[in-house]
Formats: structure tokens, sequence, C-alpha cells
């Protein structure tokens, strides 16, 4: 699943310190229930850079490639994509400034390739409704099995194929006049 973090609107500092007024917002996401494709079931975290322009609408347009078992993910439905925005402070390095819960049952069962763009308003750290709105855009990757990569390695066409394809059927009408192919590889050209 690619994850596009695209901006944000209407945030507000919810920390007025005496340092530093202005915001300076990044956006880390983590799924619910965790990723478990390579047998590790701790939480990973993905952070977009920080925004030191944007102030109370920043922009990001920051792409993560998130790693689901798309049965299980989209089978639970308590799944999740779990979205926190901060901004950097100068003495406690970083302080919420709202957060939101993307339901799986959201994000539904688009295409794969196609793009699915999300707004939700964020959430105080209470729950309470809070400041702001985030947007995002959310892909689903078409899955390609393992097994279909290593499973068929084919070097060429086979003779017989290439007969009913259209493709070098000079050389095979030589190969029929001039000698007998044997049965083993499918085509058996006796003259008669």
């Amino acid at each position: 699943m690619e994850i596009t973090i695209l901006s944000a609107q209407g945030l507000k500092n919810t920390s007025f310190t005496l340092f530093s007024s202005r915001i300076r917002p990044f956006v880390t996401i983590t799924t619910y229930p965790p990723a478990t494709t390579s047998g590790d079931k701790h939480c990973h975290v993905y952070r977009t850079r920080v925004d030191d322009r944007g102030g109370v609408n920043p922009t990001w347009g920051d792409k993560f490639h998130v790693p689901t078992d798309c049965n299980a993910f989209f089978a639970n439905r308590y799944a999740c994509i779990y979205l926190q925005l901060y901004t950097k402070t100068l003495i406690s390095g970083q302080t919420l400034l709202g957060w939101c819960q993307i339901p799986v049952n959201d994000i539904g069962f688009p295409p794969a390739g196609s793009v699915r763009n999300l707004s939700y308003r964020l959430r105080a750290r209470d729950g309470s409704r809070g400041h702001g709105v985030v947007n995002l855009a959310i892909k689903l990757e078409p899955v390609v099995p393992e097994t279909s990569l290593d499973a068929c390695h084919v070097i060429g066409i086979p003779l017989i194929c290439q007969n009913r394809l259209g493709v070098n059927c000079e050389e095979e009408s030589r190969l029929r006049n001039e000698r007998e192919v044997s049965p083993t590889y499918g085509l058996n050209l006796t003259n008669r």
C-alpha cells in the first residue's frame, strides 16, 4: 500500500512557548495491526519531513510504501492507519497537535493502481474535536505472487507454438521436408 501525506489545513498551535510560536509540523503513521510480513510484530513508524515554511497550512507530498498483508489487513474490521500530527519544538522535541484513525472500511477495495484521496479532521489529545484537517492519498499496489516469479522460466517460443503464431513458418516448412523430428518434442513431422 502506498500512502502519500499531502497536506494539512487550519492547524492551531496548542502549546505556546516564549521561544517560538510558529508551527513546524510533521506527521507519523503506523498501521494497526502491525504488518507481520517479515515475522516482526512491532509497529513500524513512518515519518514525514518537518515543514518549516507551511505554518498552519503545511504541505508534504511524502510517499510511504507500507507493507500489508492485504487479506489479513482488510479482513480485520478493527484494522486502521493511525496518523499523528506533531510540531517540532526546541525544548520538548515534539508536541502533539492532533491525531486521527483511518479505518480499513474507508480505504475500501479500490482497483490496484487507483488512488483514493481522503481527508480527516484531527482530534485533540483527549479525543475531542481538534483543530485542522489532514489530506492524504492511498493507492493499493498490485500484488505479485512470489511463486509466479520463480515457477516459470521461459526462454524462446516452442517450435509447435511458432507455427501457430505464424513465426518462422518458412523455417518450419524447410525442417519438415529435410528431417523427422522426434515425437518426444511434441512434433511428428514424418515425410510421407
